[in-house]
């Protein structure tokens, strides 16, 4: 592995994001801010508690997964698009540089933007509610692999995209909904025997699920199950980077 291959890809990613910081912070900061006060008051004035938690508590560990989802998706995929559109990643290329220090880089400096911004929301939902986290541990776990496996996720659609609009059309159209979908605003318990059975195939659920259960001891779905799920999602998104490195997939032409 060359070091200083790697650490220089990630300081030039995380300059890039300190170079647009107000943006970065701001927007998640503003967007939490927006959804306590939508669903915290709104919502929360009707629903006085979940399984013995109250309403605006209950969010929040959804809502930093809606956070680490769109963030890692977003910052990785761009991170990798635009030196792609640029034509500046042929250097990086044909530098004496690995396959492996490429993608470290970039999806090491994606997932790390995703936890100081997972970790912000959290700060900012705690002027709002009480959070007591029970497993601090495993908060950070999900909170870590979370970040690292949609990173992945993401460095594969900034490969995959040929333009802007692509790169725009998962994140807007598959992760969006079905992070909404995934119990992020509800417990999956509120819902009819029918839909309960049809969410069960929403894998984010199990992604929510497991990181509620380390906030409150509570879940929809079996802990294991869900850590399975994720690390079979990880192993999934690793396979495909291989192989789009190997082929050179959208990287030759």
């Amino acid at each position: 592995m060359n070091r200083r291959a790697v650490a220089t890809i990630y300081k030039y990613e995380m300059l890039r994001a300190w170079h647009t910081l107000f943006q970065s912070l701001a927007s998640p900061v503003l967007s939490t801010s927006l959804y306590f006060v939508v669903f915290g008051s709104a919502i929360g004035s009707r629903i006085q508690a979940i399984d013995g938690i109250a309403y605006g508590s209950f969010i929040v560990p959804g809502l930093m997964m809606l956070a680490l989802l769109t963030q890692s998706v977003a910052n990785a995929s761009f991170g990798i698009f635009y030196p792609k559109f640029t034509g500046a990643i042929y250097e990086v290329m044909s530098a004496p540089v690995s396959y492996f220090d490429i993608l470290l880089g970039y999806v090491g400096a994606a997932a790390s933007k995703s936890v100081i911004i997972g970790l912000v929301i959290l700060a900012t939902a705690s002027m709002f509610v009480e959070i007591h986290i029970i497993h601090p541990f495993w908060m950070l776990f999900f909170l870590i692999l979370t970040s690292i496996t949609f990173s992945l996720f993401g460095f594969i659609i900034g490969l995959w995209a040929t333009d802007f609009e692509k790169l725009q059309i998962v994140p807007l159209l598959v992760i969006t909904p079905l992070v909404f979908l995934g119990g992020t605003f509800y417990s999956v318990k509120m819902l009819s025997p029918i839909w309960q059975t049809i969410t069960l195939f929403n894998p984010v659920l199990y992604l929510v699920s497991g990181f509620r259960w380390s906030f409150f001891d509570i879940s929809d779905v079996n802990i294991t199950l869900s850590i399975v799920v994720i690390l079979g999602f990880l192993s999934i998104c690793v396979i495909v980077v291989w192989w789009m490195f190997r082929s050179g997939y959208r990287l030759r032409d």
